[in-house]
This record gives structure tokens, C-alpha cells and sequence, in this order.
């Protein structure tokens, strides 16, 4: 068990938090994430168990009609007399609530995302059961998702980048304190950061990969998406150097049990977790840029963008990012296709370049 796979590791710490939150869900929510499991990941279906929490103690706290019952009362039957009118109410109620007012730590915020995320999970959680004919009214299909609006996509330029991956060589403009760290994790921090800008690939799929993972005679590594598939990246010379220099270092490192196999270590010789390579990619990104808020994912669309500027095959960057929906990369690189397109229009010529005599331009 202590040496099973990253994402099995995951899974079952994933599946006995939800048994947990389940405990404070009506009883035949059971019957829902019974239904969903062979087709959702176990980190989805934990999404939805807190959605779902929130909205039963929306009800009970902020509906009277639902005030006198509890999680151990209420029915299945008691979803049909909810109606479209109280869903906009709880969209509203995200905007701001507090469900444990002796606690500020317990105050949450939703904008148009968040909501949407919500409505969309209460709107899966309806569906299921009047499909399955437990339910013959579904409030929820009468309420709008909130209109989501495009955000700009922040990415680092070519120059940032070189200038992320100095300052993570040589620690300049770390702090003394930070700088002591940095000797210490100077190769781990340079191989990282190059595999993430190199490669694309997600935080997730970083901290779960195994030294085994990677097949120099290749250069490729194994990793495991979203959904489960296994797939093979490849990554190129700058990659495979700072890899090679930093697994020279790492042999000289001895993992707790359980952690022998991972590739990035924590100082604590532990498999490095999603938040330490956040804390990471922040700590260093913050010396090259203060305006914008860079972490792992950012440092994902820096590579999409420029594999997209160098190859202009947006079936590829799909590809190569894991998406599943050739439409999700359209949509985040829809400005660059802007741009090409506005390159299009003066990439040919009419009549040799030469202007109509009534619109040459004054002089």
C-alpha cells in the first residue's frame, strides 16, 4: 500500500473523504454518488459532496418551508417543493454566507464561476433522479447557469521566461532565509519549473510522477490525466538536462518509506504535494513579475501559447495538453487566433500592394 501508485494513493484518501462528507448529506444522496462513480473521478465526485453540503444547509437555514427538518428527515420527495424562485434565491445566497457564524474562517464568496460550478452540480445531482423516475419535477432546468464571462488569459512572454528560469538558478533576489532553502533545492526547484514550461503538463500530474516515469531514450515521461488515461509527453533538450543534473542530486537522497519512487522530494524527503509546487512556482515568479498572479497552471498556458505561435496547430495543443474538447483550447487561445487572423488579412497583396488612386493616403 505504502508504495502504490501517486493516484491510487490519491483516490483512496479521496474516497474516505467523502465518506465523511457524507455523513452530512441526506441519505439518499447515497444512491446519487453510487450512480455517478463508474463515470466521474473520485476528486469530482468530492466536489460535488461539498456543493451539495452547502445547498441542504442553504435550505434548512434560509428556507423556511425547509426549516423544521434535517438531514435525517428530509425526502427525496422533499426535492420536488423546492422551487426555480428558491434555486435564484441560493445563487444569490452564494454571493456571501456564513455557515458557522461563531467563526470568520467559515465566511465564503461565489462570483459567476463559482455559482455556475454549484448550479451545475445541483443540476447533475436533479437530473439523475428524474431520469431514474424518483423525481417528477426538476426546478433546477428552469434556472440559468450565470453568464460566464471570457477572462483574459494570463501567461508569461518569452523574456519572463528566461528571466523565471535564471533567477531559479542562481537565487538572486531571494531573501537571505530563502537563499539558505535554495542550495539545498536549487536543482529539484530548476528541474521543475523547466519540466513545467517544457512539457505543459498539470501540477497534479507533476507530483505524481515516479522516477520510472521517465524514459531518457525517448525523452518522454508517463503520466496519468485527468479521467485516469496514461499517456506519454515528450519534452525537449532543456528538459532532459536539468532532469539528468537533478536525479545526480536526488540519488543522494533517502525518501521516507513510501515515498522512494516519487521524483520531486520535499526537504522533508517526501513526495512534494500540489500546494509546496504552488508555494514554488510563486516564490520565484514573483521576483520577475508583480503584475501578474503566476502559478502552475499559468506556467501550462505559457507553453500552450507558444506551442500554438510555433506550430499554428491547435489540434496538437489539444492534444498535447489533454483536452479533451479541441473547443476548450480554441477558447483559451481564441486572442492568438485573433491575431493570426488580423496577419492573414495583409499576408496577400492585391494588384501588387498598390492602393486605389481615390484612397491613397494624404500627404
Amino acid at each position: 500500500m505504502a508504495n502504490s501508485n501517486y493516484h491510487e494513493q490519491q483516490n483512496r484518501h479521496n474516497t474516505t473523504k467523502l465518506r465523511e462528507i457524507l455523513k452530512e448529506l441526506p441519505e439518499f444522496s447515497f444512491e446519487f454518488f453510487r450512480g455517478i462513480e463508474h463515470k466521474t473521478s473520485s476528486k469530482t465526485r468530492i466536489a460535488y459532496a461539498y456543493d451539495l453540503r452547502v445547498f441542504f444547509r442553504f435550505l434548512f437555514t434560509e428556507i423556511k418551508q425547509f426549516s423544521n427538518l434535517s438531514i435525517d428527515t428530509i425526502s427525496i420527495t422533499d426535492m420536488e417543493k423546492i422551487t426555480p424562485d428558491q434555486i435564484e434565491i441560493y445563487l444569490e445566497y452564494l454571493s456571501y454566507y456564513n455557515q458557522n457564524s461563531d467563526s470568520s474562517k467559515n465566511e465564503h464568496t461565489n462570483r459567476e464561476r463559482g455559482k455556475a460550478r454549484k448550479l451545475a452540480a445541483l443540476r447533475t445531482f436533479y437530473n439523475y433522479f428524474y431520469k431514474k423516475q424518483k423525481i417528477t419535477f426538476n426546478p433546477v432546468i428552469l434556472v440559468d447557469l450565470p453568464k460566464i464571462h471570457d477572462k483574459h488569459i494570463v501567461r508569461l512572454e518569452a523574456n519572463e521566461v528566461a528571466n523565471l528560469l535564471d533567477i531559479v538558478e542562481s537565487g538572486e533576489k531571494l531573501t537571505k532565509k530563502e537563499k539558505a532553502y535554495h542550495t539545498k533545492t536549487k536543482l529539484r526547484d530548476v528541474a521543475l519549473i523547466t519540466l513545467l514550461l517544457g512539457t505543459g503538463i498539470r501540477v497534479s500530474e507533476c507530483v505524481g510522477l515516479n522516477i520510472n516515469d521517465i524514459d531518457f531514450s525517448t525523452n518522454g515521461i508517463k503520466i496519468i490525466r485527468k479521467g485516469g488515461n496514461e499517456v506519454i509527453v515528450y519534452f525537449g533538450d532543456e528538459v532532459r538536462l536539468a532532469l539528468l543534473e537533478y536525479l545526480e542530486a536526488r540519488k543522494k537522497k533517502i525518501p521516507l518509506s513510501g515515498h522512494e519512487n516519487a521524483l520531486f522530494l520535499s526537504m522533508q524527503d517526501k513526495r512534494l504535494s500540489v500546494r509546496s509546487v504552488q508555494n514554488i512556482v510563486k516564490k520565484y515568479s514573483k521576483l520577475v513579475t508583480s503584475l501578474k498572479n503566476i502559478s502552475p497552471h499559468k506556467l501550462r498556458s505559457t507553453y500552450g501559447t507558444a506551442l500554438y505561435q510555433e506550430t499554428g496547430d491547435i489540434y496538437l495543443v489539444a492534444d498535447v495538453l489533454g483536452h479533451k474538447d479541441v473547443n476548450t483550447t480554441k477558447k483559451h487561445y481564441a486572442e492568438i487566433e485573433d491575431e493570426r487572423r488580423r496577419k492573414a488579412a495583409k499576408a496577400v497583396t492585391l494588384r501588387g500592394g498598390k492602393l486605389c488612386k481615390t484612397h491613397q493616403p494624404e500627404t
